[in-house]
């Protein structure tokens, strides 16, 4: 008899031919057939032909409760009836014109209305984009070359930001990035604003420091609103910018961001996801006096040098008006909140279920996203603890990247839910009450199945 584990891969086999065929074609074409390292997955992964509301069909025709909706970006869920109508009028009058359009500035306005902060807006391809332009601009703002992070926290791909994430937390380089780069970069623990203090006080060259608002992975390594609050203080105190990455959290922990829900006002913020509405788009908007070192006239005003910046993808059409669509959505409903309210109720069944099979596992998270603990070491942690960011962050990653997480997601897409290999997921304003229960009901025959093995 096969054991419970080994069903759970029979069906997955059983449930994804084409998904496994297409999986085995990739290999020839896409480095490791895949084209986003997040979309990684043993035993291969599903390859989704469409998507509606909360849901997802795979090419086997599988369907699934979505909690990956668009790496976060889809707060409205799949193919919106309006966002879609908007784009495919705009798809009629064309893709890109190579020259300034309405559409740019009514999506500038809209992000300007929803966040105070936002004094310039300058659009750019992708959230990435967005936070290599803001290092450049922090740094020809204050005359200083470094940048500080926060480890564990991720601000694209770039190289200023490919390290101190999933490794390479002493600051070295990883590959391809070069030691000179690096030596400009200070990483230091999240979290903590003790240390953060010390990193000031042994470099006075710090142009800006850059955070994820509510912490690394969309809160999987929480920091705290008093955290951020301190963290405004003291970089304003020393002269430092402080730079907010909201590509996941702009228009979704509230209209206005993490930065309107805490009333911190940053000087940069980086933007993408949500602000496209699905489609690719990405901006940064801040101060207007740095703002204006993009400005050819503001600059030769002011007898400074101009900062260079293109990108043929720039507010193109399209994604400008799934961006205004969406946005203007945003602020007239309470789209922020219902997904708030959903992802409350999956870590109260899944929480629950954890407590019905007694186990040590956790899941914790606020706003629209919930993660899950594995706890390995079966640790007395609370949710709270977790929560609030006092847990320490390594065991957090580590247990992320456990065999444990690999079962569990292969069990839920077995039964037909679909999260992130955090491991957990974001919702959305369209998740259901069903979708609710499904995922509770799919993550105890999962758990179950793990116990039977003899992985839990």
């Amino acid at each position: 008899m096969a054991t419970a584990v080994s069903q759970l891969l029979e069906d997955y086999h059983r449930r994804t031919v084409r998904s496994r065929q297409l999986a085995e074609e990739a290999q020839a074409s896409l480095p490791g057939g895949i084209t986003h390292d997040a979309r990684y997955f043993r035993p291969y992964p599903i390859y989704i032909e469409r998507a509606a509301g909360s849901r997802k069909w795979d090419a086997d025709g599988n369907e699934y409760v979505d909690y990956v909706g668009g790496h976060g970006s889809l707060l409205l869920g799949h193919a919106h009836p309006q966002i879609a109508k908007a784009v495919q009028e705009q798809l009629a009058r064309g893709t890109h014109y190579g020259a300034c359009h309405e559409l740019e500035l009514r999506w500038a306005q809209l992000v300007q209305r929803l966040m105070p902060s936002a004094e310039l807006v300058r659009f750019t391809g992708t959230g990435t984009e967005a936070t290599l332009l803001a290092f450049r601009l922090a740094r020809a703002f204050t005359g200083k070359p470094r940048i500080a992070r926060f480890n564990t926290h991720f601000h694209g791909w770039h190289d200023h930001a490919a390290f101190g994430v999933g490794s390479h937390h002493d600051g070295s380089p990883s590959p391809g990035v070069l030691p000179e780069i690096t030596d400009n970069i200070a990483l230091c623990p999240p979290g903590d604003i003790e240390q953060f203090r010390r990193l000031l006080s042994e470099h006075n060259d710090i142009a800006a420091v850059i955070i994820e608002p509510t912490g690394a992975t969309w809160g999987q390594v929480p920091v705290t609103p008093e955290f951020l609050h301190q963290l405004r203080k003291v970089t304003s105190q020393h002269n430092v910018l402080l730079l907010f990455d909201e590509v996941v959290t702009g228009f979704r922990v509230s209209p206005g961001g993490a930065q309107g829900l805490f009333g911190i006002r940053p000087d940069m913020t980086m933007l993408a996801k949500i602000l496209a509405g699905g489609l690719p788009g990405g901006a940064i908007a801040g101060r207007r006096d740095i703002m204006e070192l993009l400005d050819i006239d503001a600059c030769g005003r002011q007898g400074r040098e101009k900062i260079s910046h293109h990108g043929t993808y720039n507010a193109n059409p399209a994604s400008a008006i799934a961006g205004i669509t969406t946005l203007e959505i945003v602020a007239e409903t309470d789209a922020c909140g219902r997904a708030s309210d959903c992802a409350a109720r999956i870590r109260e069944g899944l929480n629950r279920v954890i407590r019905e099979e007694e186990l040590a596992w956790r899941v914790y998270g606020n706003f629209s996203n919930f993660h899950i603990y594995t706890n390995p070491d079966r640790e007395p942690v609370t949710v709270a603890d977790l929560d609030s960011g006092s847990f320490d962050y390594r065991k957090i990653k580590a247990a992320a990247a456990s065999p444990a997480v690999g079962k569990l997601r292969i069990g839920m897409r077995v039964h037909g839910v679909d999260i992130f290999g955090w491991p957990g997921g974001s919702t959305s304003a369209v998740h259901t009450e069903e979708d609710v229960e499904q995922t509770v009901e799919a993550f105890q025959k999962t758990l179950r199945a793990l116990k039977h093995e003899g992985d839990l």
